[in-house]
C-alpha cells in the first residue's frame, strides 16, 4: 500500500491525444516545440504539425501526441474538430497579457462547453519569465475562482518555454489527467472518494481479505501490494502504513490489521496529495476501466442466439444466489430488507433494481423486504432482459466461476413446439388486453399486492415477476410483461415481436362487452402476426372482474370464438376478491406444452387448407409418376426377357 512509481494505464488507453488551443500569441507552438525538442526555438511556425513526444518522457510511456490549433476565425472548423477528438485539452494564455487570462472564462471554456468536449482541461499561464512582476499574484488567487465555475480544470501551471520552466510538466499533467483522471474516483466540492470508487475499493478489499476477519493482515496486505506494484512491503513499511492510519483514523487499524475504513482513508490520503496513479493502479490491476466498471475482457461475452431463444441462470449460478441471500439476510427474518439488499449490491457500481423495470418487479413483504422467491424471481429477469448486465453483477457480487458458468442459452422456441414440450424454467407471458380490463390488477396480483378500486392507465410497459410452485413439488419462474393497448399497433411492427414470447394472455372485462370484443380484436391480430412470422404462441384468454355480472350474451360469444380458433375456453378470475382461479400455474402449464393452445385464425385455416390441397395433389401426381416407372421397368424386365428367349 506503499504505492511508489506506476507503470499501469488504462486498460483501453494506447495512446494520448493532447490539443493545444488559446488566443493568439499566447505561446502555443513554442510551448509544444520545446517539449519536444527540449530547445526553444528561434523560428515558430504559424501552426504546428502533429507532434509526437518522446515515449520515455513520462513514467506510464504511453505515447502522447500534441497537437497545435490556430485561433483564427477562417480556422474555426478544424479547431472546433480537433478538440472534439481531443483526450484533454491545454488552455493558453499569457503571463504577461491579462486579457488572454480573462478570455478563458468568457470564451475557451464556454467554448468546450459548447462543443460538449468532456475531457480534462489543464490551463498553463506561458511566458512567465515576462510577466510584471510588481503586478504578481499568485496563481491560486488568479484561477481559483474560475475553477470552482469550471470543474473540468484539472490543473493549473504557469511555464516558461525562453527558460525552459515547467515545460514537460504541462504535459505530463494532461496525460496524467487522461490516464488517472479525478473525477471518477473523487469529488472535490466534498472532498470525499465517489460512491463508485468506493463500491469498487470495498469489493478489492474483500477479494483480499482471504481469511474473511474483515481486516487485512501483514501478509494480506503484502500479496496485495505485490499483486498491484509487483514489489513487497518491507515490515517496517507496514508497521507506518498502519501507524499512519491510526492516527488519523483510529478505528481504521485493530488487531487483526487493516480494515476497510483504514484502506479507504488511504486511497484517500493518496489521491488528495495528487497521487491518483496509486489508486488507479490498484483499480486497473483488478480489471477496472475509467468508468470504474470491469472491462469487457472481465465480463461475459457477446451471446449468440436466435430471437426465439433465452438466457436463464445456471444451477449453479443459482446456488450461488440462494448463499448470498443467507448471508447477507443478516435478522434471518427470510427476507431482504432495503438496507440487506444494498449491503448485497454495494460491491457492484450501483444497485441494478432501482429503477425500472426491477424496482417494482418481484414480491415483498409488509415491511418492504424481498423473499428468496422474490430475489431469485428479480435476477431471472434481469437475466433474460440483460444477461451480460446480469453475469457482470454477478461478478461484482462475489461469483468467481467462469461468467459463461454462469447463463445457459435455451431451446429455440420453434424446436420446443415440434417436440410439444419446453425444458425452460423461465417463461415469458406477454399480457395484452384493451384499456381498463383489468391487465394491471393481474399483474399486481401476481406478486401479492392488494387490489386497487382507482384506475391508473399503464403508458409504458411493465413487469413482475415471481415463482410459481407446479404439481409434483417443482418450481418455474413466470415473467409477466403488460403491453399497453396503445403501443401493440406499434409493437407487432417487428418481424420478432413475439419470439420471445412462450405464452400471450388476453384480458378482457367479463361485464362489458365491448371490451371482449376489442380483446377478440387483439387475439386474431397477435395470432396472425404469429401465422406470418412463424412465432406462433400458445393463447390464453382470461375474463377478468368475474365479481360483476357478465353481459348478456358473454358464455355464447366466449364459446363460439374459443372453438372455431381452437383455444381454451376463458377463464374467469376475480382480482377484487382474490380469485384466480389457479391462473398462473394454468399459464405456466400451457407455456410448458407450446403445441397446444396456438389459436388459427380464418386466413390461417384457409393457408393450411391452400397447403393440405397442394400437398394432396402433390402425392397423386407422385403416385402416378411411381405407377409409370414400375410399369416402365416392368416392361423392361419383360422386353429382355422376350428378346432372350428368341435368340
Amino acid at each position: 500500500m506503499a504505492g511508489g512509481g506506476s507503470t499501469a494505464k488504462s486498460n483501453s488507453t494506447t495512446s494520448v491525444r493532447i490539443v493545444v488551443a488559446g488566443d493568439h500569441g499566447t505561446g502555443k507552438s513554442s510551448l509544444i516545440i520545446t517539449a519536444a525538442a527540449e530547445a526553444f526555438p528561434a523560428n515558430v511556425p504559424p501552426v504546428l504539425p502533429p507532434t509526437r513526444l518522446p515515449e520515455d518522457m513520462f513514467p506510464d510511456r504511453v505515447p502522447v501526441t500534441v497537437i497545435d490549433t490556430s485561433s483564427s476565425l477562417e480556422n474555426r472548423g478544424k479547431l472546433a474538430d480537433e478538440l472534439k477528438r481531443a483526450d484533454a485539452v491545454v488552455l493558453t494564455y499569457a503571463c504577461d497579457q491579462p486579457s488572454t487570462l480573462e478570455r478563458l472564462s468568457t470564451f475557451w471554456l464556454p467554448e468546450l462547453r459548447r462543443l460538449e468536449v468532456k475531457v480534462p482541461v489543464i490551463v498553463a499561464g506561458c511566458k512567465l519569465d515576462l510577466r510584471d512582476e510588481q503586478q504578481a499574484v499568485s496563481l491560486e488567487q488568479v484561477m481559483s475562482p474560475i475553477m470552482q465555475q469550471f470543474r473540468e480544470i484539472e490543473t493549473c501551471i504557469e511555464c516558461s518555454a525562453y527558460k525552459h520552466i515547467q515545460i514537460p510538466e504541462v504535459f505530463y499533467y494532461a496525460q496524467k489527467a487522461v490516464l488517472h483522471p479525478t473525477a471518477p474516483l473523487f469529488d472535490q466540492e466534498a472532498q470525499t472518494l465517489k460512491p463508485r470508487c468506493v463500491r469498487a475499493l470495498k469489493r478489492i478489499f474483500i477479494l483480499c481479505d482471504h481469511d474473511r476477519d474483515g481486516a487485512l493482515s501483514d501478509a494480506e496486505l503484502n500479496d496485495f501490494q505485490v499483486k498491484c506494484f509487483n514489489a513487497p512491503l518491507q515490515p517496517s513499511e507496514i508497521v507506518g502504513v498502519k501507524r499512519v492510519v491510526q492516527e488519523k483514523l483510529p478505528e481504521g487499524v485493530h488487531e487483526n490489521g487493516l480494515t476497510l475504513t483504514g484502506f479507504l482513508f488511504l486511497h484517500a490520503l493518496f489521491i488528495e496529495k495528487g497521487r491518483l496513479e496509486t489508486t488507479w493502479t490498484v483499480l486497473r490491476k483488478f480489471g477496472y476501466n475509467n468508468d470504474i466498471r470491469l472491462d469487457d475482457d472481465q465480463l461475459l461475452p457477446p451471446i449468440k442466439r436466435t430471437p426465439d431463444q433465452s438466457v436463464e441462470l445456471t444451477s449453479e449460478a443459482v446456488e450461488f444466489l440462494r448463499g448470498v441471500f443467507s448471508l447477507f439476510d443478516i435478522d434471518g427474518d427470510g427476507a431482504l430488507n432495503a438496507h440487506e439488499l444494498e449491503d448485497v449490491f454495494s460491491t457492484a457500481p450501483e444497485s441494478p433494481w432501482t429503477e425500472a423495470p426491477y424496482a417494482s418487479a418481484a414480491e415483498k413483504n409488509a415491511l418492504g423486504g424481498l423473499s428468496l422467491d422474490g430475489f431469485l424471481a428479480e435476477w431471472a429477469l434481469m437475466t433474460l432482459l440483460d444477461p451480460v448486465l446480469s453475469v457482470e453483477n454477478l461478478i461484482y457480487i462475489g461469483y468467481a466461476g467462469d461468467p459463461s458458468s454462469a447463463v445457459r442459452v435455451t431451446r429455440r422456441r420453434r424446436v420446443d413446439r415440434k417436440k410439444q414440450h419446453s425444458d425452460r424454467n423461465v417463461f415469458q407471458c406477454f399480457v395484452f388486453g384493451p384499456k381498463e380490463a383489468g391487465k394491471s390488477s393481474l399483474l399486481h396480483s401476481f406478486v401479492g399486492r392488494q387490489f386497487s378500486e382507482v384506475y391508473t392507465p399503464t403508458i409504458e410497459e411493465r413487469y413482475t415477476v415471481n415463482i410459481v410452485d407446479q404439481p409434483g413439488g417443482t418450481k418455474k419462474t413466470l415473467i409477466l410483461r403488460e403491453i399497453p393497448e396503445d403501443s401493440i399497433g406499434k409493437f407487432l411492427i417487428h418481424k420478432d415481436a413475439l419470439a420471445t414470447c412462450d405464452i400471450a394472455v388476453f384480458v378482457h372485462d367479463s361485464s362489458n362487452e365491448s371490451s371482449w370484443i376489442r380483446a377478440t380484436e387483439l387475439l386474431v391480430q397477435v395470432a396472425s402476426h404469429g401465422e406470418s412470422t412463424g412465432y406462433e404462441v400458445p393463447c390464453l384468454i382470461v375474463a377478468a372482474k368475474d365479481d360483476l355480472d357478465p353481459y348478456p350474451t358473454a358464455i355464447q360469444d366466449s364459446t363460439r370464438v374459443s372453438q372455431d380458433m381452437g383455444i381454451e375456453a376463458p377463464i374467469p378470475i376475480s382480482a377484487k376478491l382474490g380469485d384466480f382461479n389457479n391462473i398462473f400455474r394454468r399459464i405456466v402449464r400451457a407455456a410448458e406444452h407450446p403445441h397446444l393452445s396456438i389459436p388459427e385464425t380464418e386466413a390461417g385455416k384457409t393457408r393450411k387448407q391452400y397447403h393440405r390441397l397442394l400437398n394432396r395433389s402433390l402425392m397423386v401426381v407422385s403416385v402416378g409418376a411411381a405407377v409409370a416407372i414400375v410399369g416402365l421397368a416392368a416392361y423392361r424386365v419383360y422386353a429382355t426377357r422376350k428378346n432372350a428367349s428368341s435368340s
